[in-house]
């Protein structure tokens, strides 16, 4: 028993060196989401509370105390970093999900479903006219500040494109002679949807979402940024950054460190997304 799993172990080990071998650049987004990640997950073992203001350590450059330094109240920048992490990665990952879901509802039956294409495409045609960042402003406004509005301003600019991604993809298989087996011979639309298209879009629904997590990312630094985003009390990148931007030149480290990390996540997905495309592809993958 040891040795298959021993055996089992090192064929894993292998492969994922192959396929690391074979796009580096796809391992590297893994591994830095996958310390993004960690990074998040641990963040109540930071060495500070994040919202703990130190008068007497304000500024302070990075040391074995505060290894990011402190910011202009002498909060610890590391303990914020990682405490931003989460929201930032919950906030990108969420979204991400959510509108693939929500689109790829509507795009399957506003693809197959004639009438309801006329109707939805019209209204995902207006839903895309709407800036994220001025919704969410807006929303705001009109509630309360928190993760959820945050999420739900992003979603919905985002699933009028996921929409008419799918509805494409649909259009391009409902001509296809096993999909038109499959009406002739009476399958119903539900199980025509699910067994026969639906894996038509999975594919680029994949990489569409690797996409959407990274903008929705750059989306929620700029709400924070602006003060329309999170409560001031949750420390984000965005925030951290707008908050530092006054002491650039005092204190380049308390900017420099969101503005790293917010790059890396970015980066982080943008790189899964190449590397599934080029996996997925057929055309693509015969040259990896």
């Amino acid at each position: 028993m040891r040795e298959r799993v021993n055996h089992a172990i090192d064929l894993l080990r292998r492969r994922a060196w192959n396929a690391a071998r074979r796009q580096p650049l796809f391992a590297l987004g893994i591994g830095l989401l996958t310390a993004l990640l960690a990074m998040a997950a641990l963040a109540p073992l930071a060495p500070y509370d994040p919202s703990f203001i130190d008068p007497g350590a304000r500024l302070a450059s990075p040391s074995r105390t505060h290894w990011f330094g402190t910011d202009h109240l002498g909060r610890d920048v590391f303990s914020r970093l990682v405490h931003g992490a989460r929201v930032s990665l919950l906030v990108g990952l969420t979204v991400a999900l959510v509108s693939t879901a929500i689109g790829l509802a509507i795009g399957l039956l506003a693809g197959f479903v004639r009438p309801v294409e006329l109707v939805v495409m019209r209204l995902m045609d207006g839903l895309m006219a709407i800036p994220a960042v001025l919704l969410a402003i807006a929303l705001v406004a009109l509630t309360r500040a928190g993760i959820g509005m945050v999420i739900a301003a992003i979603v919905i600019p985002e699933v009028p494109r996921v929409v008419r991604l799918v509805r494409a993809i649909v259009l391009a298989a409902r001509e296809q002679p096993f999909v038109e087996a499959a009406v002739a011979s009476g399958t119903k639309l539900p199980l025509l949807l699910l067994r026969h298209i639906l894996p038509a879009t999975l594919p680029a629904l994949a990489v569409q979402a690797t996409y959407i997590a990274g903008a929705a990312i750059l989306i929620e630094a700029a709400l924070s940024f602006l003060g329309a985003g999170t409560p001031p009390d949750i420390p984000t990148w965005g925030s951290m950054i707008a908050s530092s931007r006054l002491y650039l030149g005092l204190a380049p480290w308390t900017i420099f460190a969101p503005g790293i990390a917010l790059s890396l996540a970015v980066l982080a997905v943008n790189l899964i997304g190449d590397g599934l495309r080029d996996r997925l592809d057929p055309r693509l993958r015969r040259r990896l």
